[in-house]
């Protein structure tokens, strides 16, 4: 048995289930030793980078680490944006990588990089270079129980003449020597009692409270919604938090930020407490105000605590024993004011957003697009999100049954995320159905290659069903709308220009189904024959790109700022035309 065929059992005996990956001849015996070996299974992505995201999705959507496979140089170099999307959103990925013959290292030779320094701060918590056989399982083992503990990812860097080298069948006892198991256990992180007190006079203190709820409070929903019961509070999610609560629920005002919605800005804009349970969300403009409300911040990490707004009270532990600790302690609102008034807001906003959606446009209305996904999602689906226009009309229309895992790049934001993570999903879970919505510009970077994937490995799932809806408005929607709200540029056609490509007929070229929407009514029927059929479905919908995509309440300032941009533009008219219902329709005044 040589090293890689010792590396690929022992993945084996942390039942990683598949390796996405691209091949190289870096690689050549770790890919000998996986067609050897009875699993993991072997996923080739068109792209390393894709690879490196497929196995981010993977580490979302199982729980699991998700493991990714390229060769030296050019290969490892394409990792990086997949694996600073592991590490922004603390996703455990261990990377392994081939590297040249360590007698050649240091010499120059073909494809040679310095990897460690390479990957020394996207998998900073563990990188190492294998250079004996003896280290070969140590190593391995250290990067999976690191990639484990850190939620983040880690790097295993194997020269091509190590993989080659024989295993002892066992390592001897001597010094220098480091036996390894291929094992590891997560702790539970329970909250002082002091400090969950000390919360509850806070929060017992408040009349206008509100939760702030992000994706660490994953598996707490029973315990926030007797939260807010309690308090008579509304609550709001960031992004990456959308999926953790049932939306339909009339305390839940939408997700929060630049691309939430109305109601959840005039609940952070008027709440004298904020709990904040399981989120570090960016978007600090969109927070009280400080100095406004008193605020308490529940996380597993104590790292976040008070990192994004000022907390009184921090507790450290995990969200859901924490909120369950905290109930017993809480007293029970009778006022209902602010109940009634957080109802109001949340049917306010759901109205605008009715409104929205049946506005009528040049070409189909992609806010009615995404919601009316709503009526067809299945109550199984898994939900992949690309970074662009397709993000807010995600966040603000797509309402996703309960326990429907749904996915995006967070912090790294990057585009080309949807396909690989859609793979990852379906991979994991085969016998259920996946959606992806992607702009045209994430599908003609990278998504149109992965369509690819789809169609290679299709007809081995269960559930055929992989419908993927690519929002096609020729345009770089939202880089177009940054521009216009935060330089006050006009849109700049030779960077912002997105070419016509005709992404229904492509997909039947693979093999797939493709289905082409024009106008808003055609959207209903396309989502029902995508979920009826029996193989892939590409929705190509051809969208009004002079949709706003603009934050909820906009000061006038800001507004004046995308005016000036849009009198720049010789057919701005029409986006100044929606900008101004929409924000008469939000304020209420109609004389501007």
């Amino acid at each position: 048995m040589n090293v890689a065929d010792a590396l690929i059992a022992r993945l084996q005996e942390w039942e990683v289930s598949r390796v996405f990956g691209y091949a190289g001849d870096g690689v050549n015996t770790l890919l000998g030793a996986l067609r050897r070996a009875d699993g993991p299974d072997f996923v080739a992505t068109r792209h390393e980078e894709l690879a490196a995201f497929a196995a981010c999705g993977h580490a979302k959507y199982s729980g699991e680490v998700g493991v990714c496979l390229a060769t030296q140089g050019p290969g490892a170099i394409h990792l990086l944006a997949g694996l600073y999307d592991a590490k922004l959103d603390r996703r455990p990925v261990v990377a392994i990588v081939g590297q040249v013959v360590s007698t050649a290292l240091g010499s120059g030779y073909l494809q040679e990089v310095d990897l460690h320094a390479l990957f020394k701060d996207v998998c900073a918590q563990y990188v190492q270079t294998v250079f004996a056989p003896e280290q070969a399982l140590t190593a391995l083992d250290n990067a999976m129980r690191t990639a484990i503990a850190t939620s983040t990812p880690t790097c295993l860097i194997i020269p091509h003449d190590v993989q080659k080298a024989e295993m002892p069948d066992e390592l001897p006892h001597s010094h220098g020597v480091v036996p390894s198991t291929a094992t590891s256990a997560r702790p539970r992180i329970t909250a002082p009692p002091e400090q969950i007190r000390a919360a509850a006079e806070v929060l017992n203190a408040g009349r206008r409270v509100a939760l702030l709820v992000g994706r660490g409070a994953a598996g707490a929903a029973d315990e926030i919604a007797a939260v807010v019961d309690a308090l008579g509070a509304g609550a709001t999610t960031s992004l990456l938090g959308k999926p953790v609560l049932d939306e339909s629920l009339p305390w839940h005002t939408g997700v929060m930020g630049h691309l939430g919605t109305t109601a959840s800005s005039e609940l952070m804009a008027h709440c004298d407490t904020l709990l904040i349970v399981g989120c570090n969300d960016p978007w600090t403009e969109f927070y009280p105000a400080p100095g406004q409300a008193r605020a308490v911040q529940i996380d597993i990490e104590p790292r976040v605590l008070g990192a994004k707004y000022p907390v009184e009270v921090a507790v450290s532990g995990d969200a859901r024993q924490a909120l369950f600790d905290l109930l017993p302690l809480l007293d029970h609102n009778t006022d209902h004011t602010w109940e009634h008034q957080i109802h109001h807001w949340t049917g306010t906003w759901l109205a605008l957003a009715e409104q929205r959606c049946r506005e009528q446009t040049v070409h189909a209305n992609p806010e009615f697009v995404v919601r009316e996904l709503s009526e067809y999602l299945p109550g199984n689906a898994r939900v992949a999100v690309d970074v662009g226009s397709a993000t807010y009309w995600y966040a603000r229309h797509l309402r996703l049954p309960p326990a429907v895992p749904a996915h995006v790049s967070g912090y790294l934001a990057s585009m080309g995320c949807a396909l690989p993570y859609g793979i990852a999903a379906k991979l994991d879970a085969p016998d259920k159905p996946v959606v992806a919505l992607v702009g045209d510009g994430a599908m003609q970077m990278s998504g149109l290659l992965e369509l690819i994937t789809i169609a290679e490995r299709w007809q081995q799932w269960d559930d055929p069903r992989f419908v993927v809806l690519v929002l096609h408005n020729g345009d770089l929607s939202e880089v177009s709308w940054e521009q216009r709200e935060m330089e006050g540029d006009p849109r700049f056609p030779a960077s912002q220009d997105v070419p016509s490509f005709p992404y229904a007929d492509y997909a039947e070229l693979l093999g797939l189904g493709g289905i082409r929407v024009t106008d808003s009514a055609q959207a209903t029927i396309a989502w029902q024959r995508a979920f009826e059929a029996a193989h892939p479905v590409v929705i190509e919908a051809v969208v009004d790109a002079a949709t706003p995509l603009l934050p909820p309440l906009m000061p006038d300032a800001k507004a004046d700022t995308v005016y000036g941009a849009l009198a720049g533009e010789a057919d701005g008219k029409a986006a100044r035309d929606r900008v101004d219902r929409q924000r008469s329709a939000e304020t209420g005044d109609h004389e501007r």
